[in-house]
């Protein structure tokens, strides 16, 4: 297995996998997502490969400030064989040379056994509030 900078032919596995990590929400269409991300000059999508196949994913950024971590993805029969850990610490180490001090990342709050994951890895919770905004629409849907 191979971790490397996603490149424009991984977008259709990128998405299907993404799709059987339920990582697709319909107000952050993937493919926008991604090229926002790599035209950004702040953040890096990257791939594990094995066998040919995109295994996994990690969007890493920072926002000058702190580092985010997004898109965290394994191939469902791939998991518990430390593909995710590996995937967090690649995405750790890009964002240590960047010059990145802290790294955070958001959880929905029902998806328990990622936040254990987290854990396992030194994450903790933090109290605070966030707020967002949403500035590409003005329908009144919830915020995501």
């Amino acid at each position: 297995m191979t971790i490397r900078a996603y490149r424009d032919a991984d977008l259709g596995a990128v998405i299907d996998l993404w799709r059987a990590c339920d990582l697709i929400r319909p107000w952050n269409p993937p493919a926008h997502d991604i090229a926002f991300c790599r035209s950004s000059g702040h953040g890096e999508l990257f791939v594990a490969e094995a066998e040919g196949r995109i295994v996994g994913t990690v969007m890493a950024g920072h926002d000058g400030h702190r580092g985010w971590i997004y898109y965290v993805g394994v191939d469902p029969a791939r998991r518990r064989d430390g593909l995710g850990t590996a995937l967090m610490a690649h995405a750790e180490s890009w964002l240590a040379r960047q010059g990145v001090l802290k790294v955070q990342l958001l959880i929905r709050e029902t998806n328990t056994a990622v936040a254990a994951f987290y854990e396992r890895l030194g994450y903790a919770v933090e109290p605070r509030l966030v707020m967002a905004k949403r500035l590409d629409r003005g329908d009144g849907q919830k915020n995501a």
